[in-house]
């Protein structure tokens, strides 16, 4: 079965996560930005969700995680939590 480990930043609003985006596109650290900005307790390790499998994240995250491209930024991707910058590191 399919698994995959991803990074990702949680903030409340679309702007929010655009405007962290572009910071990260002019080349900042990934994890230093989730741990100052993210919502979600992964924050504190930097973004880290560690290795999970389809199903287990919501259905929206696992679109990105599972089909679009490795150690790339995706989003702002909408949850029901906010929104989400992604970067998934590996999946096998």
């Amino acid at each position: 079965m399919a698994k995959a480990c991803a990074l990702h930043i949680l903030v409340k609003t679309k702007a929010e996560a655009e405007k962290l985006k572009q910071q990260l596109a002019k080349g900042a650290d990934f994890g230093a930005l989730a741990k100052k900005h993210s919502l979600c307790p992964s924050g504190k390790k930097g973004g880290d969700l560690g290795e999970f499998r389809p199903g287990q994240m919501v259905r929206a995250f696992d679109e990105v995680v599972f089909k679009n491209a490795v150690l790339e930024v995706h989003g702002p991707i909408k949850t029901q939590f906010g929104f989400h910058l992604i970067k998934t590191l590996y999946r096998s």
